[in-house]
C-alpha cells in the first residue's frame, strides 16, 4: 500500500497544502511545532478513524474554523487506486467518500487504508495502565479485520448496560435485578468471550514477531515473554460473572471480564513494566508496532504504511542505527527535526515550517 497524495484543509495548523509521496522511506523534516506530526496524523486518522494522539476530533479542526478536510490517493497492492475524502466538522458527525460516493457511515473506511503508527507516547504500552494494552489489542485486531470493531463496540455496550443495572440495583438485589443481570451475563459470555479468545490467539501469533524485532533493535538475544492469560477466560466467562456477582452489586461495577484484562511482556525473566530500563522499555515499545507492522502484512496480504514520529530521538545511537538498518518492506514515513543519515536511504525529503511545505527537492 502506498500514499501517492495527501491535501489537507484546515487540518491542525494547514490552511490548505498537497504534498506527493514516493515509495521507499519519506522524511518529514521541521523543527518541533512546525506540523510534522499533524501531518501523519491526518494519514493515520484515515486508517482507525481516530487519533492517535487520543484527542477528540474538535481539536483536529484549526482554529477559527469548524470543517477541516483530508483528501488522500492511496495505491494497493493489486493496483487499485483510490482517493478518499474525510470532512471532519465539529458540528454534527464527520462525512467520508471514497471514490466520491459516500459511505453509509464512517466507520466503514476501516481497512480501505492500513497504517502502523509509532509515536513516543508508545513507551506507555510498556509503562503504563492496562487500558492501553487492552487497546493496542483491539486495535490490531481491527486492523486484521473489521468484524472485530463490532464486536468490541458490542463488549463495551453490554459492559455499560450491565453496569447501569447494577446502580439502579442499589446494591440490592431482587427478582426483577437479577433477571436483568442473567439476560446481560448471557450476552456478556457470548461476546466477551470471543473476543478474550481473539486476543489470547493474537498474542500467540504475534509473539514470535515482537521477540525477533525486539532482537533486532537490542541487537543481542533477549528472553520475551507476552503473557495474556485472563482467570475468567480459562474457567469461563458465565461462571465467573456468577460468582462475582454479590461483589458486583457491593461495588456497583462489572468486576470481571475482557473489560478489565493486561497483558504481561517480561524482559529476561523480569516485568517490563516495573524492572526494564528505559531504554529497553523504548525498544519493547517499538518492537510491538514493528511486530504488528510485519504480522499484518503476512495475514491480510497487503503491507500498511509505516508511520515512525520522531522515534530517533527516543533511541540510542546503536539501536537507532539498528532500526534504520532494518526498516521493513513497503512505504515510511518517518517524522525528524534534522535530516537522517545515509543508513535510513531516504527516498523523499518534505521539508515543513509553520504548517507550509517550503521545499521538496529530488533525492540527490
Amino acid at each position: 500500500m502506498i500514499l501517492q497524495q495527501i491535501q489537507l484543509s484546515d487540518f491542525r495548523n494547514y490552511t490548505n497544502t498537497q504534498v506527493d509521496f514516493a515509495t521507499g522511506v519519506s522524511a518529514i523534516i521541521g523543527a518541533n511545532g512546525q506540523g510534522k506530526t499533524n501531518l501523519t496524523e491526518a494519514l493515520a486518522f484515515l486508517s482507525t478513524m481516530k487519533s492517535f494522539r487520543g484527542v477528540p476530533t474538535e481539536a483536529m479542526i484549526r482554529t477559527g474554523t469548524t470543517t477541516a478536510f483530508i483528501r488522500a490517493r492511496v495505491l494497493h497492492d493489486d493496483g487499485r487506486e483510490i482517493l478518499i475524502e474525510a470532512r471532519l466538522t465539529s458540528q454534527g458527525r464527520n462525512q467520508v467518500l471514497v471514490n466520491g460516493t459516500k459511505l453509509p457511515k464512517t466507520r466503514d473506511l476501516l481497512g480501505m487504508v492500513r497504517t502502523t503508527v509509532f509515536s513516543p507516547d508508545d513507551l506507555e504500552l510498556v509503562k503504563g495502565g492496562p487500558h492501553l494494552r487492552r487497546e493496542f489489542l483491539d486495535d490490531s485486531l481491527v486492523a486484521l479485520a473489521k468484524k472485530y470493531d463490532a464486536l468490541r463496540l458490542e463488549v463495551d455496550r453490554i459492559v455499560r448496560q450491565r453496569n447501569a443495572v447494577l446502580k439502579q440495583s442499589g446494591g440490592r438485589l431482587n427478582n426483577a435485578v437479577a433477571s436483568m443481570l442473567d439476560l446481560w451475563d448471557e450476552k456478556f459470555s457470548d461476546s466477551g468471550t470471543q473476543l478474550g479468545n481473539a486476543r489470547s490467539e493474537l498474542v500467540t501469533k504475534l509473539t514470535p514477531f515482537i521477540v525477533h524485532a525486539y532482537e533486532e533493535l537490542a541487537q543481542r538475544p533477549s528472553d520475551i515473554l507476552i503473557d495474556y492469560s485472563p482467570e475468567w477466560l480459562k474457567t469461563g466467562l458465565a461462571k465467573c460473572l456468577a460468582d462475582s456477582r454479590a461483589e458486583d452489586l457491593r461495588r456497583i461495577v462489572t468486576t470481571v471480564g475482557p473489560h478489565r484484562d493486561d497483558f504481561e511482556i517480561s524482559i529476561n525473566n523480569l516485568p517490563a513494566r516495573t524492572h526494564a530500563s528505559q531504554g529497553e522499555q523504548r525498544t519493547m515499545a517499538l518492537a510491538l508496532r514493528l511486530a504488528l507492522h510485519r504480522f499484518i502484512g503476512q495475514s491480510v496480504g497487503e503491507i500498511p504504511i509505516l508511520i515512525l514520529d520522531d522515534v530517533l530521538s527516543e533511541l540510542d545511537p546503536e539501536r537507532a542505527k539498528a532500526l534504520l538498518n532494518h526498516f521493513p518492506v513497503g512505504q515510511v514515513l518517518i517524522t525528524t527535526a534534522s535530516d537522517l543519515p545515509v543508513e535510513a536511504h531516504i527516498t523523499k525529503r518534505v521539508l515543513i515550517k509553520a504548517g507550509t511545505i517550503i521545499s521538496i527537492p529530488d533525492k540527490n
